[in-house]
């Protein structure tokens, strides 16, 4: 009789374990499995979770991980989670981990530094790859360069005879090329602050947007894009000084440009098409077509790493361009992984697109919501964001992979014009016509800081006169 007592209570005790433990499947960003479904007690949080992942990835050194069920973030308990969701637990729960930044941005909280010198508008602004300078471009037709470590003036440089529309710097930090409403380009030296040489001409009207080959393709960087209003792209060698090649082919302005990591260049126009071109002779691969009006706004998934090519947070220096260009093609493919490229437009026509340019002319998904005109699109730095910001006064935040939408931010009362990432996508930053800063946090999807400053609005993040500069990460601008 006592040994049937036991053994009941056993079964009983064994019973009531099973029913404490959720079946789950951890997933990566891109839907792949690790390893089969398992058992999971209601009690396992984030913690057990990131042990429970670094074990089955066998990784060496500990990473951080950030876990999701059905695009929320798992914050507490598993159980507490299902119960709070009303989530059943008769199928299984595909938990997906996304890898986090091993550095930690300081939130912005104030102005640390109001930096004075434009005797007109700032247009333009760029953080250097290293992260140790700011370029600005202004009203007044000069390009200002700055020290971050002492927020101090470096150099003014002149030469433009127009507004200083775009600025870019080159993936190795070796060149800043400046465009202006006069549609001409000028390519600078940042460590002395002179031209390179005479304006590089052939644009008939202003320059739109300049975007640099990667370094992981050639190094030293020699060759870079730009779109004009004209209606052509053109491709710059700044060795030869002069247009190496002329992409033709849209009917209207262009009004975005892009150099993408697998080498393929992207334009997005007023003539509602994206054309994407190789760069051996300039030939026309092919048009994503899909928006009804211009096309705003385009962003790379890989853009972050390949805007700052080899740098990151550990401010390593390199010996030479060969090392550079195996430590940004290693950052490349380790950003990317087995995923391909992803592209992402915003448009007049209050839409977005989700593009995998590669795989298919057709979008991946047509993304709704905004009420006004999308002016702004950008991918998080880890690819697993979307911001995007609207003339709706309203910044939203989309799933990176599947565009699905996840949050809206409200807060300012104008329209929306910009917005960045700070390095290690944990926080977002959104300038409006309101003349505010406000500064979000992804995990809770709310304001994190307000920050009001400006007498006047914004048409370019971090400067107009002020500068914030606490968004960099250990020297990583943003």
């Amino acid at each position: 009789m006592e040994v049937e007592t036991a053994t009941a209570g056993a079964a009983m005790e064994e019973e009531r374990e099973l029913s404490n433990r959720v079946i789950c499947q951890l997933a990566d960003s891109e839907g792949t499995p690790l390893g089969a479904p398992i058992f999971l007690p209601e009690s396992a949080g984030p913690q057990e979770l990131q042990q429970l992942v670094n074990k089955l990835l066998n990784n060496e050194e500990k990473l951080p991980y950030a876990f999701y069920v059905s695009d929320h973030e798992l914050v507490v308990q598993l159980g507490s989670y299902l119960q709070k969701n009303k989530v059943s637990v008769e199928k299984v729960i595909t938990i997906v981990y996304q890898p986090q930044a091993v550095f930690r941005i300081r939130p912005v909280t104030r102005c640390s530094s109001t930096i004075a010198g434009h005797t007109e508008a700032v247009l333009s602004v760029a953080f250097s790859p290293d992260g140790r300078q700011l370029a600005s471009g202004s009203g007044d037709t000069t390009v200002r360069l700055w020290d971050l470590n002492t927020q101090t003036p470096l150099f003014t440089c002149q030469g433009h005879r127009n507004w200083v529309l775009c600025i870019a710097w080159s993936p190795d930090g070796k060149h800043l090329v400046s465009g202006s409403k006069a549609g001409e380009l000028l390519c600078w030296d940042p460590h002395t602050g002179k031209p390179s040489g005479n304006p590089l001409t052939g644009h008939k009207k202003w320059i739109t947007g300049i975007s640099w080959e990667p370094v992981h393709l050639s190094a030293p960087c020699r060759r870079f894009v730009s779109a004009s209003k004209d209606g052509d792209a053109r491709i710059w060698d700044v060795t030869l000084r002069k247009c190496v090649m002329s992409l033709t082919g849209h009917t209207l302005a262009i009004t975005c440009v892009k150099w993408g990591g697998d080498g393929v260049i992207y334009t997005g126009s007023q003539d509602c098409t994206i054309k994407m071109w190789e760069t051996s002779q300039g030939k026309l691969i092919r048009e994503l077509k899909g928006h009804g009006h211009w096309v705003n706004s385009l962003a790379l998934s890989t853009e972050y790493v390949l805007r700052t090519g080899a740098f990151d947070h550990t401010c390593k220096h390199f010996s030479s361009p060969e090392e550079m260009k195996k430590v940004a093609l290693e950052r490349y493919n380790k950003m990317k992984g087995n995923a391909p490229e992803r592209l992402v437009s915003g448009s007049d026509d209050f839409t977005m697109f989700l593009w995998e340019p590669a795989v298919s002319k057709h979008p991946k998904t047509r993304m709704t919501g905004h009420q006004q005109l999308v002016n702004h699109v950008y991918f998080s730095p880890d690819g697993l964001w979307i911001a995007s910001a609207s003339f709706d006064k309203s910044v939203k935040l989309w799933n990176g992979i599947t565009g699905k939408f996840v949050a809206a931010f409200r807060g300012h009362v104008g329209p929306v014009y910009q917005i960045s990432w700070s390095a290690d996508s944990r926080l977002l930053l959104s300038g409006s016509k309101d003349s505010t800063l406000k500064v979000w946090d992804i995990r809770t999807q709310k304001l994190k800081q307000d920050l009001p400053g400006h007498a006047d609005e914004y048409n370019t993040l971090f400067t107009f006169a002020k500068t914030w500069l606490r968004l960099q990460a250990a020297g990583v601008g943003l």
